[in-house]
């Protein structure tokens, strides 16, 4: 066994001295509860040498000047929630992980411009209950688990179900701690007192807001975010088409509808298996399940072939006008379906009558039902797989379809859903599911990633965002005009971070002093 990696002594002195004895964990049990919860059993690569829980925006500075002056690298999270990609932990073995958890104070909500200011350990429940008990009067898009950071999410390009969740558009105007422990505000936040740090994306020269997402150039620490009002009618829907062959013409139809204003948001497209467990919010059956048995569950369970999920938000009147249109064009699709999945449009006061989890989402309140109800058992892992294609027909179909040839070679159902990310682009995400308990299929479960991110590369397909193990890998990928892409960005890295302490090799970007990590495997 490898020897665990710890922190100096006297760095241990002077974090604790800068922060308290309990905000400093360095005992390994301690330190292990940081670990990716779905990792490898008895792998120790991304291992952590100790953890520090800062409350405050001076505190991150100080941790972050500690680290610089010893060369330690860290490793930060808001909360650490993003599993399936390597959650909390660390992609080089012996760093100091900073868990900005303890940083969950939501500073502001502006009502007449619909925004709020919040810490990054502000989780998606703790926005909602402040926004409920600021007035009730707005709301924030939410993923499908409540638990995760509002800020953490969008630093890595998540999004959500309503209107704003589209290309990770809600945080506007960051607050940053830099590597030497200096603070950058970006956009017109760089002008002292200034009134639209929250409310305008562009900056005088360069925008910086994108440039900390999936990046590891600063630490995020304050970040304003976009709401919307609660709209006076809210129908969520469930589009369906009875045969797999039908996929392309359902993201066609799904794409000029988005681009004629009819849809907007975040519509997902769901395999038949994954509309069972979100949809109907059943267990799926075990085993592999061969296309005569998908197709005879599509049509017993009533979800088709492929089943879309979204929502239609506005003036009643708006509503009914899209909901119209929308069952005009779709069902002109032989056998496809346009189904009000409670049954029912929604106004804000009726929100609490909601009982869908799906529809739950849609109106923007976080959940945790996806866990809670069993569906996902404590002992099943995962990893994420998620291509990046044009919202095309005979692109999601030609992604998803070499997708699932590569886990079915493997024994491995395809758990997908194909999200809309805007008008133009669909994300295809397949869940690789495993057991815990089974080393074997574990390591089965990592190996078909890989290949995933190979194979799909081979073909133009690039993820958009990739666990800690194969990070290398998906960066790879991008080798236009001999890497030019990431020499770009490391010489980036190399000056604003010179010691390189700031998450080296987050998303395949290595400072000078760590490069010899770089692990892209040929296998």
């Amino acid at each position: 066994m490898v020897e665990r990696v710890t922190l100096a002594p006297e760095v241990v002195e002077e974090l604790r001295a800068a922060l308290h004895d309990g905000a400093v964990i360095v005992d390994p049990d301690g330190v292990d509860e940081y670990r990716d919860p779905y990792g490898i059993p008895g792998d120790d690569r991304f291992t952590a040498a100790g953890v520090v829980l800062p409350k405050t925006v001076e505190q991150v500075q100080a941790v972050m000047r500690i680290a610089n002056a010893h060369q330690v690298p860290v490793w930060v999270h808001s909360q650490g929630r993003n599993n399936g990609y390597g959650g909390p932990a660390a992609r080089v073995r012996g760093s100091l992980l900073i868990s900005l958890r303890e940083m969950n104070r939501v500073l502001e909500i502006n009502h007449e411009l619909a925004y709020a200011v919040v810490e990054p350990g502000v989780r998606w429940f703790d926005l909602y209950d402040a926004l409920e008990a600021d007035g009730g009067d707005l709301q924030v898009m939410v993923p499908d688990l409540g638990w995760g950071s509002v800020i953490g999410n969008q630093m890595d390009n998540g999004v959500g179900y309503l209107p704003l969740g589209e290309n990770s558009q809600t945080l506007t105007g960051l607050e940053v701690v830099l590597a030497d422990g200096s603070l950058l505000r970006t956009n017109m936040g760089s002008i002292p007192e200034n009134k639209t740090f929250h409310t305008y994306k562009n900056s005088y020269g360069p925008s910086l807001d994108r440039f900390f997402a999936q990046s590891n150039f600063g630490v995020v620490v304050r970040a304003g975010v976009w709401l919307q009002r609660k709209p006076e009618a809210y129908a969520p829907l469930m589009l369906t088409v009875p045969r797999d062959e039908d996929l392309e013409v359902l993201v066609d139809t799904l794409r000029d509808l988005r681009l004629e204003g009819t849809i907007g948001a975040v519509p997902a497209i769901m395999s038949t298996l994954t509309a069972v467990s979100q949809f109907l919010e059943e267990p799926i059956p075990p085993g592999f399940i061969g296309e005569e048995e998908l197709a005879r569950l599509a049509e017993e369970k009533g979800v088709g072939r492929w089943a879309v999920r979204t929502a239609l938000w506005g003036r009643r009147a708006v509503v009914d006008a899209k909901l119209e249109r929308l069952r005009e064009v779709w069902e002109a699709i032989p056998g496809a379906t346009v189904k009000l999945t409670s049954g029912r449009i929604f106004s804000p006061d009726e929100y609490g009558e909601i009982d869908r989890e799906t529809d739950k989402v849609q109106a923007g309140i976080p959940t945790m039902k996806l866990f809670e109800s069993g569906q996902w058992p404590a002992d099943l892992g995962h990893l994420g797989f998620a291509p990046l294609v044009p919202l095309v027909g005979s692109d999601v179909r030609k992604a998803a379809g070499e997708m699932q040839r590569l886990m079915a070679e493997e024994g491995l159902n395809f758990l997908a859903s194909t999200y809309s990310f805007n008008d133009r682009t669909a994300c295809v995400v397949a869940v690789i599911p495993f057991m815990m308990t089974d080393s074997e299929q574990v390591e089965a479960g990592y190996r078909v990633a890989r290949k995933l991110v190979k194979e799909m590369g081979k073909l133009g397909y690039g993820e958009f965002r990739a666990h800690l193990d194969y990070m290398d890998d998906a960066r790879a990928v991008h080798s236009f005009g001999d890497h030019a892409y990431r020499r770009f960005v490391e010489r980036i890295k190399n000056a604003v971070d010179p010691n390189g302490i700031i998450m080296p090799g987050r998303h395949g970007i290595w400072p000078t002093q760590y490069e010899h990590l770089r692990h892209v495997r040929e296998d």
